[in-house]
């Protein structure tokens, strides 16, 4: 009989620094249980963007994912860190359902068809891919690391909740996703190699103490809409978001990559995402968002919501990035060691 799996890993990614009050708490209760955990009061002042609070998101998810070296197993479904995991979902939730505009999931979808301008100023792909220097591209790749190292784990959680055409459209790109059955083409293991091509360090999680919280927030909402059976429908706005706009994003990445000289695994990520995304998001829109609003049209308002959520923190992301690369100055909270 196999040995059964330790409670507490002794190796995995480490325990972030804390931010804040909401956080550091968070963070004490995982390494020895000290100090009382955030109240619901507490949660709900918090700035629902701000670093603290999605910082003790992103460590609460993760305890879902990969948890953390040191970390005991039955953190996972402590009752106690579900509570406060849920009061910071109610704040961060709240916040984007006040600010994101209501839409119609065909007008929000055809709104994702129309590629930015080229000098809009707001587009982080077409600066990198025009002027984006080689350090630029290692702090984009660095936070996106945080994405893309768990890229479609957290849409997985949608399949058991769909049925007929969307289960299927979902299944279909989500093989792709992985691998289409050979590990070494998992599309995180291809973001891992383009990582190790920028000299940065491709382990799991590494960069989430530099990652501002715009960056942190990206991550978030998808493990939020993924976890709550009540949010499949916003789950597949996001879903839909990501693959219709790939394919023309990940071109001018891999245009950047080219002109950097960033090397042949940086380039055959972003590549690979050109074609296959192409085809992803026309399964998306018509298998996926069809066949969910043919089976359940009442969740119709649920993915505009997710596409909107999704544009609106990837908005501020690139807020973050370009007004910092403009003005010559870093994006992260420390700056990156290349090896």
């Amino acid at each position: 009989m196999n040995a059964p799996a330790p409670a507490v890993r002794p190796t995995g990614p480490q325990l972030p620094r804390g931010r804040g009050p909401l956080s550091g708490a968070v963070l004490a209760h995982l390494r020895d249980a000290a100090g009382p955990l955030p109240t619901e009061a507490e949660a709900g002042r918090a700035d629902p963007y701000g670093p603290d609070l999605q910082l003790a998101l992103y460590v609460l998810y993760e305890l879902h994912y990969r948890g953390f070296a040191g970390v005991h197993a039955d953190h996972e479904w402590d009752p106690a860190l579900l509570s406060v995991r849920r009061a910071l979902e109610r704040r961060f939730l709240g916040a984007l359902r006040t600010d994101v505009p209501a839409a119609g999931a065909e007008e929000a979808l055809a709104a994702l068809l129309i590629e930015p301008a080229g000098d809009d100023g707001g587009s982080v792909s077409h600066y990198l891919q025009r002027e984006g220097r080689l350090w630029q591209l290692r702090e984009y790749a660095a936070l996106r690391s945080l994405y893309h190292l768990k890229e479609a784990d957290p849409h997985a959680w949608v399949l058991p909740r769909l049925r007929g055409r969307a289960k299927a459209g979902m299944a279909a790109i989500a093989f792709d996703e992985f691998g289409a059955g050979r590990a070494e083409g998992i599309h995180a293991r291809l973001f891992a190699a383009l990582m190790t091509d920028l000299g940065l360090d491709a382990t799991y999680g590494h960069y989430v103490d530099p990652a501002p919280a715009e960056a942190l927030a990206t991550v978030n909402v998808m493990s939020l809409l993924g976890l709550h059976r009540a949010l499949r429908g916003a789950l597949i706005g996001h879903f839909a978001t990501v693959e219709v706009t790939s394919s023309p994003g990940s071109r001018r990445l891999a245009e950047a990559m080219r002109r950097t000289d960033a090397g042949p695994a940086a380039e055959r990520f972003y590549d690979e995402h050109v074609e296959a995304d192409a085809v992803h998001e026309q399964v998306a829109r018509r298998e996926v968002v069809g066949g969910l609003l043919a089976e359940e049209p009442e969740l119709e308002p649920d993915v505009a919501f997710g596409i909107g959520a999704t544009g609106l923190l990837e908005d501020r992301l690139a807020t973050r990035l370009l007004g910092a690369w403009r003005a010559e100055r870093s994006a992260l909270g420390s700056p990156l060691t290349v090896t």
